[in-house]
């Protein structure tokens, strides 16, 4: 199994991106998802990121992370393809 993200630290607060479908932020288990990703990036807070039909990012998570993300383009973020091997 394959997902995007990027561990990022900026202005001193270090953070995961995990890029999910969108109907995983309505979800009533996006936190059980969120939790699920920690494994691979460790006790860092995990934004989860979508994009709607018009390709714009929608991030849940800390509130002043997703503040900072709105701010930023997103290709300023690090992506990277993380590969799980189950």
């Amino acid at each position: 199994m394959q997902f995007d993200g990027a561990l990022v630290k900026e202005q001193g607060v270090c953070f995961a991106i995990a890029v999910v479908k969108p109907h995983v932020l309505n979800s009533t288990n996006k936190e059980t998802v969120r939790n699920g990703f920690r494994q691979y990036f460790g006790q860092v807070p995990v934004i989860l990121m979508a994009q709607n039909s018009r390709g714009t990012p929608i991030y849940d998570g800390r509130r002043d992370i997703v503040n900072f993300l709105a701010g930023i383009h997103p290709s300023r973020i690090p992506w990277k393809r993380y590969t799980i091997y189950q």
